[in-house]
């Protein structure tokens, strides 16, 4: 039974596992939401009708939202009282997800550390979600950086998950209806596909989206993730913040409809690879994006992937952050690392 106040970083154990309340069942309505409130804009979760022709059956919820919704799952058992979510890794979509499925989660602890400052820990989880098929749709590791309730007590013992570094191109999945050649210029705008993008490219994406309050929460609410940091603003103003922080998946999320303009005929995500909230988000920020090309995988005919660096920053323009290996400047708020499907001649 999970105490009410939420567990504390003493309270978790290496094979630590927690079945998460409560069920999802996913609808065309959040779906609408998700896209009010983020901007996203790729084709095959717009149109009946581009869905339809890339194969799918219907027309697949946002990878993102999916991600989104079954991390708002773990939050009561994992990070309810976290400090701040530190990084994802290993983050695999295994099956597409439609309107009217219901989703439910299981997590099991990986790892854990205790910071030099004994008051607060890294907890490491493997998170799985499910449809009401009991097919797995979606496998995460995170990383979160949670309170103790009492800093005397001792610390555990260390123990550091291995995790990859990418996910290897035979472990990327996609459904063996998709079409790639059903995407066209005129569902996106744009003709350019995989085979012409190049390793080391960088695409200044040219847009911008400033954060409002009312987004932000709504779309935490949305994803039902009940972290007092993104929520609770009695309880941030005695915070070194002094204010609520943007949920870091919303930045991802907000981030990657800004990359539209430039990786018009991307078809899904894939995996992510790695990821970081590297400095925090607050209401009023306006948020720029920027992608590097990190890898190109030769899927089967017709489809390939892009392994992409998706760089979020605020307040400063793309043009104007260069990227330097990982000495980024304070500007950057996001550096997460992914890979998506997209049509190859």
């Amino acid at each position: 039974m999970r105490p009410l106040n939420g567990y504390f970083f003493e309270d978790y154990r290496v094979g630590q596992q927690f079945t998460h309340a409560t069920p999802r069942t996913i609808t065309a309505g959040d779906a609408a939401l998700y896209i009010a409130l983020t901007g996203a804009r790729q084709a095959a979760h717009c149109a009946a009708t581009v869905a339809e022709a890339l194969g799918y059956p219907d027309t697949p919820i946002d990878d993102l939202l999916v991600f989104h919704i079954a991390f708002g799952k773990t939050v009561p058992d994992v990070s309810y009282n976290a400090v701040a979510n530190l990084g994802y890794a290993d983050v695999r979509f295994t099956a597409p997800v439609f309107a009217g499925d219901t989703l439910r989660c299981e997590s099991s602890v990986i790892g854990l550390k205790q910071n030099s400052n004994g008051k607060t820990g890294v907890v490491y989880v493997r998170s799985n979600a499910f449809n009401q098929r009991g097919e797995m749709v979606l496998t995460w590791a995170r990383w979160v950086m949670i309170n103790k309730r009492d800093a005397g007590i001792a610390a555990p013992d260390t123990v550091m998950p291995m995790l990859p570094k990418f996910v290897a191109d035979v472990d990327i999945v996609s459904p063996d209806s998709l079409t790639p050649s059903g995407l066209t210029v005129a569902d996106t705008g744009s003709d350019r596909i995989w085979n012409q993008y190049e390793i080391g490219e960088i695409v200044d994406h040219p847009a911008g989206i400033t954060v409002d309050e009312s987004d932000h929460t709504l779309a935490t609410k949305l994803y039902q993730n009940t972290a007092r940091v993104h929520f609770d603003l009695h309880h941030m103003s005695g915070s070194r913040f002094g204010r609520r922080l943007v949920y870091g998946g919303h930045v991802i999320s907000v981030c990657r409809a800004l990359s539209f303009d430039g990786l018009e005929n991307v078809i899904s995500i894939a995996a992510i690879n790695a990821g970081s909230n590297l400095n925090p988000t607050f209401a009023g920020d306006t948020l720029y994006a920027k992608s590097v090309v990190l890898g190109k995988f030769e899927l089967r005919p017709g489809l390939g992937a892009l392994r992409l660096r998706l760089i979020g920053i605020k307040n400063d323009g793309p043009g104007q952050v260069t990227i330097n290996g990982h000495d980024l400047p304070p500007s950057v708020v996001l550096d997460l690392d992914y890979t998506v499907l997209m049509p190859r001649q």
